[in-house]
């Protein structure tokens, strides 16, 4: 039983044949090992600006979490209620050298982050938990109901050479959190999970050269006397050498073994492992911000989850860096819901369908505030945007309604990762780019 979960596994992972780690064993893409000569005669599938692509972490949450009480645009308004533990003193600091206000652990994340760091205020349209799904899918805006991050990773794939164009999600905490791809639902594969499948002694990683060997040998014999001087010319320029080829398989080993339990940093040693070895475009993580906090006495929780959420996403940009991959992947948020902000809410907070704060952190993205918030009903909620200033605009100003705030954060991703506007058009069916949000 064990043994045929591992084979599914490793299907799922790198598809028929293994052909994603007979990839990272020899350097040839995926493509020439799946088709062989006939990869050059079909030509490569279509990439509309292979520099701007990007790898994406998501990280998402059917809970509702607070974040969008402590971040940058919510400080503004003395009726907003904070929590009063110094961990989240209101702080200044400075995102492309404009000065803002934000709770104390934001503050703590480098200046060389920050830099790159875009806060969104907007509005999903909904209170309720299970439709956390729905909120990946635009609220009903994306075309044949697919969820942002697969549509991500379908563009993105043909640019980047993935072994799939399916995201996965490493640390969906319930069922709404998981992700769909063409209408399928993708299976949830915790870090620990991924650690037993690549580490065992006789695991993939482990016989990661004698797998190089043998498909070297493969690829002469299927080129031999067929392929064109260039083609082979071409090939021989990819082969890794056996020396590269320990150097990643020793790498990679090294990661996954420190993977102890599904938590978060887990979470994010498996996407980053992930990434180095190209399975797919998009990998889903969850980071707590302080759950769903209705009974939350002093906001105890919803401190001590933003220290460490805030902590996590600096442990990711970290572990980017010293793998070399700051430029190369974006993180973002995107959840269900936001809480209420109003003075009521000093010892918990309710769901609020009017706003919700995502961020985007990368070299697309340009530092600063996106939207805003104020009143609405009894407490409050995403403003209008001015797609030209990424401002939040009170009253009947912006040429983004509040309303058209999620879809219109779709699109500026899409944008950001270089697909080209028709395509975004067809995409998502309402907002706008922000290219105010762009670098």
């Amino acid at each position: 039983m064990e043994t045929s979960r591992r084979n599914v596994l490793m299907s799922a992972l790198f598809g028929a044949g293994y052909v994603g780690l007979r990839a990272l064993a020899t350097g040839i893409p995926a493509s020439v090992l799946l088709r062989g000569r006939r990869a050059f005669a079909d030509g490569a599938p279509a990439c509309t600006d292979k520099s701007r692509a990007q790898f994406i972490v998501l990280a998402t949450s059917g809970s509702g979490d607070p974040i969008n009480a402590n971040v940058p645009g919510t400080f503004e308004d003395s009726r907003i209620s904070h929590s009063a533990d110094p961990r989240m003193a209101p702080t200044r600091m400075t995102l492309a050298g404009k000065a803002v206000t934000a709770a104390l652990p934001w503050t703590q994340l480098p200046q060389s982050v920050l830099d790159r760091t875009a806060f969104w205020h907007i509005m999903t349209n909904t209170p309720v938990h299970p439709k956390e799904p729905d909120v990946l899918k635009l609220m009903g805006m994306t075309q044949h109901d697919e969820m942002l991050p697969s549509m991500l990773a379908r563009q993105l794939a043909p640019c980047l050479g993935t072994v799939q164009s399916q995201p996965i999600t490493l640390g969906a905490t319930s069922p709404s959190e998981g992700l769909s791809f063409a209408g399928q639902a993708l299976p949830i594969i915790p870090p620990l999970a991924l650690k037993a499948t690549l580490t065992s002694p006789s695991g993939p990683l482990a016989n990661l050269q004698m797998l190089r060997d043998q498909t070297l040998t493969q690829i002469n014999d299927l080129f031999r006397g067929g392929a064109s001087p260039a083609q082979k010319a071409y090939i021989d320029s990819l082969v890794a050498s056996q020396g590269e080829i320990r150097n990643v398989k020793q790498d990679l080993l090294s990661a996954l073994t420190s993977i102890k339990d599904n938590s978060v940093t887990s979470q994010i040693t498996a996407a980053v492992t992930l990434i180095q070895m190209n399975v797919t475009p998009v990998i889903a993580i969850h980071i707590p911000f302080g759950g769903d906090n209705h009974t939350d006495a002093a906001l105890a929780n919803e401190t001590a989850q933003t220290v460490s959420g805030v902590q996590a996403i600096n442990t990711l940009m970290t572990q980017l860096a010293s793998a070399g991959l700051s430029d190369q992947v974006t993180f973002m948020s995107l959840n269900v819901f936001g809480r209420t902000l109003g003075p009521s809410n000093t010892d918990g907070r309710n769901h609020n369908p009017n706003h919700q704060v995502s961020i985007a952190i990368g070299k697309p993205f340009k530092a600063g505030v996106i939207g805003g918030v104020g009143p609405v009903a009894s407490d409050y909620g995403a403003l209008a945007i001015d797609s030209k200033t990424g401002a939040g605009v009170a009253g009947s100003g912006g040429d983004i309604d509040a309303g058209s705030t999620l879809a219109s954060f779709g699109k500026t991703t899409l944008a950001a990762v270089g697909i080209d506007s028709g395509t975004i058009d067809t995409l998502i069916s309402t907002g706008k780019v922000v290219p105010a949000a762009l670098a």
